[in-house]
Protein backbone atom coordinates (compact mmCIF):
# COMPACT_ATOMS: atom_id res chain seq x y z
CA UNK A 1 0.00 0.00 0.00
CA UNK A 2 1.40 3.40 -0.99
CA UNK A 3 2.27 5.80 1.81
CA UNK A 4 2.57 8.93 -0.36
CA UNK A 5 0.86 10.49 -3.35
CA UNK A 6 1.79 13.16 -5.85
CA UNK A 7 0.20 16.59 -6.09
CA UNK A 8 0.82 19.93 -7.78
CA UNK A 9 1.70 22.50 -5.12
CA UNK A 10 1.48 26.28 -5.41
CA UNK A 11 4.72 27.05 -3.59
CA UNK A 12 4.74 30.86 -3.67
CA UNK A 13 3.21 33.81 -5.50
CA UNK A 14 4.18 34.07 -9.13
CA UNK A 15 3.41 32.66 -12.55
CA UNK A 16 2.74 29.04 -13.55
CA UNK A 17 6.41 28.28 -12.92
CA UNK A 18 5.78 28.30 -9.14
CA UNK A 19 3.63 25.16 -9.48
CA UNK A 20 5.67 22.10 -8.51
CA UNK A 21 4.92 18.39 -8.31
CA UNK A 22 5.51 17.20 -4.74
CA UNK A 23 5.03 14.04 -2.67
CA UNK A 24 2.58 14.21 0.21
CA UNK A 25 1.69 11.65 2.90
CA UNK A 26 -1.29 9.44 2.05
CA UNK A 27 -3.28 9.39 5.26
CA UNK A 28 -6.40 7.41 6.07
CA UNK A 29 -9.64 9.44 6.07
CA UNK A 30 -10.78 10.67 9.44
CA UNK A 31 -14.26 10.29 10.92
CA UNK A 32 -16.89 11.58 8.49
CA UNK A 33 -14.42 11.79 5.59
CA UNK A 34 -13.91 10.17 2.21
CA UNK A 35 -10.60 9.62 0.48
CA UNK A 36 -11.03 9.88 -3.28
CA UNK A 37 -8.68 8.73 -6.03
CA UNK A 38 -8.82 11.70 -8.40
CA UNK A 39 -9.50 10.89 -12.04
CA UNK A 40 -10.21 14.36 -13.48
CA UNK A 41 -9.95 18.00 -12.44
CA UNK A 42 -11.15 21.10 -14.24
CA UNK A 43 -8.87 24.07 -14.93
CA UNK A 44 -10.21 27.62 -15.11
CA UNK A 45 -9.45 31.31 -14.81
CA UNK A 46 -9.80 31.11 -11.02
CA UNK A 47 -6.80 28.76 -10.89
CA UNK A 48 -4.79 31.43 -12.71
CA UNK A 49 -5.95 34.11 -10.27
CA UNK A 50 -4.83 32.00 -7.32
CA UNK A 51 -1.21 32.27 -8.44
CA UNK A 52 -1.10 35.88 -7.27
CA UNK A 53 -2.27 34.97 -3.77
CA UNK A 54 -5.14 37.42 -4.01
CA UNK A 55 -8.09 35.05 -4.43
CA UNK A 56 -10.42 35.44 -1.46
CA UNK A 57 -11.33 31.78 -0.94
CA UNK A 58 -7.90 30.22 -1.53
CA UNK A 59 -5.98 28.68 1.40
CA UNK A 60 -2.76 30.22 2.60
CA UNK A 61 0.19 29.49 0.32
CA UNK A 62 1.60 26.83 -0.03
CA UNK A 63 -1.38 24.73 -1.07
CA UNK A 64 -2.59 22.37 -3.79
CA UNK A 65 -4.93 24.18 -6.26
CA UNK A 66 -7.78 22.53 -8.14
CA UNK A 67 -11.31 23.93 -7.93
CA UNK A 68 -13.45 21.07 -9.28
CA UNK A 69 -12.73 17.37 -8.96
CA UNK A 70 -14.06 13.95 -9.96
CA UNK A 71 -12.80 10.59 -8.73
CA UNK A 72 -13.63 7.25 -7.14
CA UNK A 73 -14.06 6.56 -3.43
CA UNK A 74 -10.82 4.92 -2.26
CA UNK A 75 -11.36 4.79 1.52
CA UNK A 76 -14.26 5.60 3.85
CA UNK A 77 -13.93 7.12 7.31
CA UNK A 78 -15.93 6.01 10.31
CA UNK A 79 -19.48 7.23 10.56
CA UNK A 80 -19.90 7.76 6.81
CA UNK A 81 -23.00 6.31 5.17
CA UNK A 82 -24.39 6.48 1.65
CA UNK A 83 -21.08 5.85 -0.16
CA UNK A 84 -19.24 2.72 -1.23
CA UNK A 85 -15.73 1.91 -2.39
CA UNK A 86 -15.25 2.50 -6.11
CA UNK A 87 -18.20 4.87 -6.36
CA UNK A 88 -17.67 7.83 -8.70
CA UNK A 89 -18.12 11.19 -7.00
CA UNK A 90 -17.63 14.91 -7.68
CA UNK A 91 -16.96 17.95 -5.53
CA UNK A 92 -16.50 21.71 -5.67
CA UNK A 93 -13.16 21.53 -3.92
CA UNK A 94 -11.91 25.15 -4.41
CA UNK A 95 -8.45 23.74 -3.71
CA UNK A 96 -6.84 20.31 -3.54
CA UNK A 97 -7.98 18.92 -6.88
CA UNK A 98 -4.62 18.84 -8.68
CA UNK A 99 -3.55 15.68 -6.92
CA UNK A 100 -3.72 11.91 -7.15
CA UNK A 101 -5.83 11.72 -3.97
CA UNK A 102 -8.16 14.06 -2.12
CA UNK A 103 -9.59 13.68 1.40
CA UNK A 104 -12.59 15.76 2.44
CA UNK A 105 -15.77 15.55 4.45
CA UNK A 106 -18.25 13.12 2.89
CA UNK A 107 -20.87 15.86 2.74
CA UNK A 108 -18.83 17.64 0.04
CA UNK A 109 -19.24 14.82 -2.50
CA UNK A 110 -22.07 14.03 -4.88
CA UNK A 111 -22.46 10.95 -7.10
CA UNK A 112 -21.65 11.09 -10.81
CA UNK A 113 -24.17 9.34 -13.12
CA UNK A 114 -22.89 6.38 -15.11
CA UNK A 115 -23.80 8.12 -18.38
CA UNK A 116 -21.36 10.98 -17.69
CA UNK A 117 -17.60 10.62 -18.20
CA UNK A 118 -15.11 11.73 -15.57
CA UNK A 119 -13.72 14.32 -17.98
CA UNK A 120 -17.07 15.91 -18.75
CA UNK A 121 -18.23 15.78 -15.14
CA UNK A 122 -15.14 17.70 -14.01
CA UNK A 123 -15.69 20.23 -16.78
CA UNK A 124 -19.17 21.34 -15.65
CA UNK A 125 -18.93 21.55 -11.86
CA UNK A 126 -17.79 25.16 -11.57
CA UNK A 127 -18.85 26.82 -14.82
CA UNK A 128 -22.27 25.28 -15.37
CA UNK A 129 -23.45 25.44 -11.76
CA UNK A 130 -22.32 29.09 -11.68
CA UNK A 131 -24.29 29.84 -14.83
CA UNK A 132 -27.33 27.85 -13.68
CA UNK A 133 -27.52 29.61 -10.33
CA UNK A 134 -27.10 33.09 -11.86
CA UNK A 135 -29.78 32.39 -14.44
CA UNK A 136 -32.33 30.52 -12.33
CA UNK A 137 -31.66 31.49 -8.71
CA UNK A 138 -30.58 35.13 -9.11
CA UNK A 139 -32.14 36.38 -12.36
CA UNK A 140 -35.08 33.93 -12.47
CA UNK A 141 -35.38 34.26 -16.24
CA UNK A 142 -38.45 33.40 -18.28
CA UNK A 143 -38.81 32.21 -21.85
CA UNK A 144 -39.10 35.08 -24.33
CA UNK A 145 -36.90 37.46 -22.39
CA UNK A 146 -33.63 38.91 -23.73
CA UNK A 147 -30.15 38.65 -22.19
CA UNK A 148 -26.59 39.79 -22.86
CA UNK A 149 -23.59 37.74 -21.71
CA UNK A 150 -20.16 39.37 -21.62
CA UNK A 151 -17.06 37.20 -21.72
CA UNK A 152 -19.28 34.92 -23.79
CA UNK A 153 -16.46 32.68 -25.01
CA UNK A 154 -15.14 32.07 -21.48
CA UNK A 155 -15.99 29.05 -19.38
CA UNK A 156 -19.01 30.49 -17.57
CA UNK A 157 -20.03 32.42 -20.68
CA UNK A 158 -20.19 29.24 -22.75
CA UNK A 159 -22.27 27.59 -20.04
CA UNK A 160 -24.59 30.59 -19.77
CA UNK A 161 -25.26 30.71 -23.51
CA UNK A 162 -26.32 27.07 -23.51
CA UNK A 163 -28.49 27.30 -20.41
CA UNK A 164 -30.17 30.50 -21.59
CA UNK A 165 -30.97 28.82 -24.89
CA UNK A 166 -32.55 25.90 -23.02
CA UNK A 167 -34.58 28.43 -21.00
CA UNK A 168 -35.95 30.02 -24.18
CA UNK A 169 -34.13 33.32 -23.70
CA UNK A 170 -32.92 35.33 -26.71
CA UNK A 171 -29.24 35.89 -25.99
CA UNK A 172 -26.47 38.16 -27.23
CA UNK A 173 -22.87 37.15 -26.55
CA UNK A 174 -20.13 39.77 -26.36
CA UNK A 175 -16.79 38.40 -27.58
CA UNK A 176 -13.96 39.25 -29.97
CA UNK A 177 -14.69 38.52 -33.63
CA UNK A 178 -12.37 35.50 -33.66
CA UNK A 179 -14.69 33.81 -31.17
CA UNK A 180 -18.00 34.62 -32.84
CA UNK A 181 -18.31 31.20 -34.46
CA UNK A 182 -18.32 29.60 -31.02
CA UNK A 183 -20.91 32.05 -29.72
CA UNK A 184 -23.12 31.47 -32.76
CA UNK A 185 -22.82 27.69 -32.48
CA UNK A 186 -24.27 27.90 -28.97
CA UNK A 187 -27.41 29.64 -30.16
CA UNK A 188 -26.49 33.23 -29.30
CA UNK A 189 -26.07 36.35 -31.45
CA UNK A 190 -22.44 37.52 -31.32
CA UNK A 191 -21.49 41.13 -30.63
CA UNK A 192 -17.95 42.43 -31.17
CA UNK A 193 -17.34 44.64 -28.15
CA UNK A 194 -14.26 46.10 -29.88
CA UNK A 195 -16.30 47.74 -32.63
CA UNK A 196 -18.21 50.23 -30.51
CA UNK A 197 -19.42 50.90 -26.98
CA UNK A 198 -21.26 47.83 -25.76
CA UNK A 199 -24.40 49.73 -24.79
CA UNK A 200 -24.64 51.32 -28.25
CA UNK A 201 -24.14 47.96 -29.97
CA UNK A 202 -26.94 46.40 -27.93
CA UNK A 203 -29.29 49.35 -28.39
CA UNK A 204 -28.76 49.19 -32.15
CA UNK A 205 -30.14 45.65 -32.04
CA UNK A 206 -32.62 46.01 -29.17
CA UNK A 207 -33.76 49.63 -28.99
CA UNK A 208 -35.62 49.05 -25.75
CA UNK A 209 -32.65 47.33 -24.10
CA UNK A 210 -32.30 43.80 -22.72
CA UNK A 211 -33.86 42.26 -19.63
CA UNK A 212 -30.63 40.85 -18.17
CA UNK A 213 -26.89 41.29 -18.45
CA UNK A 214 -24.52 38.66 -17.04
CA UNK A 215 -21.22 40.51 -16.79
CA UNK A 216 -17.90 38.73 -16.30
CA UNK A 217 -15.71 41.76 -16.94
CA UNK A 218 -16.43 44.35 -14.26
CA UNK A 219 -14.54 47.63 -14.09
CA UNK A 220 -15.70 50.30 -16.51
CA UNK A 221 -17.77 47.68 -18.32
CA UNK A 222 -20.41 47.87 -15.59
CA UNK A 223 -21.65 51.25 -16.77
CA UNK A 224 -22.00 49.95 -20.33
CA UNK A 225 -23.93 46.93 -19.10
CA UNK A 226 -26.32 49.15 -17.15
CA UNK A 227 -26.80 51.24 -20.29
CA UNK A 228 -27.72 48.13 -22.28
CA UNK A 229 -30.56 47.26 -19.87
CA UNK A 230 -34.17 48.29 -20.16
CA UNK A 231 -35.60 50.11 -17.16
CA UNK A 232 -36.10 47.60 -14.37
CA UNK A 233 -33.62 45.21 -15.98
CA UNK A 234 -31.03 43.33 -13.95
CA UNK A 235 -27.24 43.20 -14.28
CA UNK A 236 -25.58 40.25 -12.54
CA UNK A 237 -21.85 40.66 -11.97
CA UNK A 238 -19.65 37.59 -11.57
CA UNK A 239 -15.97 36.77 -11.79
CA UNK A 240 -14.96 40.28 -12.84
CA UNK A 241 -11.87 39.11 -14.73
CA UNK A 242 -11.24 42.65 -15.94
CA UNK A 243 -11.78 44.26 -12.55
CA UNK A 244 -9.45 47.10 -11.49
CA UNK A 245 -7.01 47.03 -8.62
CA UNK A 246 -7.83 47.07 -4.94
CA UNK A 247 -8.06 50.84 -4.53
CA UNK A 248 -10.69 51.29 -7.20
CA UNK A 249 -12.82 48.25 -6.44
CA UNK A 250 -14.95 50.33 -4.09
CA UNK A 251 -15.89 52.59 -7.00
CA UNK A 252 -16.62 49.58 -9.17
CA UNK A 253 -19.06 48.00 -6.73
CA UNK A 254 -20.63 51.37 -5.98
CA UNK A 255 -21.32 51.71 -9.69
CA UNK A 256 -22.78 48.21 -9.77
CA UNK A 257 -25.12 48.63 -6.82
CA UNK A 258 -25.75 52.39 -6.54
CA UNK A 259 -25.25 53.44 -10.15
CA UNK A 260 -27.68 50.82 -11.42
CA UNK A 261 -30.36 51.92 -8.98
CA UNK A 262 -29.91 55.59 -9.82
CA UNK A 263 -30.50 54.72 -13.48
CA UNK A 264 -33.62 52.71 -12.73
CA UNK A 265 -32.00 49.28 -13.06
CA UNK A 266 -31.36 46.44 -10.65
CA UNK A 267 -28.07 44.72 -9.82
CA UNK A 268 -26.58 41.72 -8.03
CA UNK A 269 -23.17 40.17 -7.58
CA UNK A 270 -22.85 36.40 -7.63
CA UNK A 271 -20.05 34.10 -6.49
CA UNK A 272 -20.52 30.33 -6.37
CA UNK A 273 -18.08 29.75 -3.51
CA UNK A 274 -19.50 32.63 -1.49
CA UNK A 275 -22.94 31.04 -1.74
CA UNK A 276 -21.64 27.49 -1.24
CA UNK A 277 -19.90 28.35 2.02
CA UNK A 278 -22.95 30.18 3.29
CA UNK A 279 -25.34 27.38 2.32
CA UNK A 280 -24.17 24.27 0.39
CA UNK A 281 -27.70 23.02 -0.26
CA UNK A 282 -28.31 24.99 -3.51
CA UNK A 283 -25.13 23.50 -4.98
CA UNK A 284 -26.17 20.01 -3.88
CA UNK A 285 -29.49 20.55 -5.67
CA UNK A 286 -28.09 22.13 -8.82
CA UNK A 287 -25.10 19.93 -9.70
CA UNK A 288 -27.34 16.86 -10.21
CA UNK A 289 -29.49 18.99 -12.54
CA UNK A 290 -26.40 19.83 -14.59
CA UNK A 291 -25.29 16.18 -14.65
CA UNK A 292 -28.76 15.21 -15.89
CA UNK A 293 -28.56 17.74 -18.74
CA UNK A 294 -25.10 16.42 -19.57
CA UNK A 295 -26.31 12.82 -19.57
CA UNK A 296 -29.16 13.82 -21.90
CA UNK A 297 -26.64 15.61 -24.16
CA UNK A 298 -28.53 18.88 -23.82
CA UNK A 299 -25.34 20.70 -22.85
CA UNK A 300 -21.71 20.39 -23.94
CA UNK A 301 -18.80 21.61 -21.79
CA UNK A 302 -16.71 22.02 -24.97
CA UNK A 303 -13.59 20.36 -23.60
CA UNK A 304 -10.95 21.50 -26.08
CA UNK A 305 -7.73 20.59 -24.23
CA UNK A 306 -6.76 17.78 -21.86
CA UNK A 307 -3.53 17.31 -19.94
CA UNK A 308 -2.23 14.68 -17.58
CA UNK A 309 -3.44 14.95 -14.00
CA UNK A 310 -0.13 16.39 -12.79
CA UNK A 311 0.40 18.68 -15.80
CA UNK A 312 -1.41 21.60 -14.16
CA UNK A 313 1.48 23.95 -14.86
CA UNK A 314 1.22 23.43 -18.62
CA UNK A 315 -2.58 23.69 -18.48
CA UNK A 316 -2.50 26.95 -16.53
CA UNK A 317 0.10 28.40 -18.88
CA UNK A 318 -2.34 27.76 -21.72
CA UNK A 319 -5.27 29.18 -19.75
CA UNK A 320 -3.27 32.31 -18.91
CA UNK A 321 -2.56 32.89 -22.61
CA UNK A 322 -6.16 33.99 -23.16
CA UNK A 323 -6.48 31.92 -26.34
CA UNK A 324 -8.62 29.10 -24.98
CA UNK A 325 -12.17 28.69 -26.25
CA UNK A 326 -13.75 25.93 -24.22
CA UNK A 327 -12.65 23.96 -21.19
CA UNK A 328 -9.33 22.52 -20.06
CA UNK A 329 -9.41 19.33 -17.99
CA UNK A 330 -6.66 17.35 -16.28
CA UNK A 331 -7.20 13.58 -16.55
CA UNK A 332 -5.48 10.60 -14.97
Amino acid sequence: MATTYRAVMLTKKGGPEVLQVVDLPLDAPGPGQLRVRVSAAGVGVTDVLMLSGGYLFAPKIPFVPGYETVGTVDAIGTGVTGFELGQRVAALTVSGGFAEFLTRGAEEFLPVPSEVSDRDAAAVILNFVTAWQMIHRVAKVNAGQIALVTGASGGVGIAALQLLRLAGVKTYGAASSAKHATVRSLGAIPIDYREERLDKLVRALESGGVDFVFDAVGGANIGLCIGALKRGGLVVGFGFVGAPGFFTQGWMFANLFVGARLRGRRSAFYGITMLYRKDPEPFREDLPRIFALLAEKKIDPLVTHTFGLLEARQAIELMASGTVQGKIVLVR
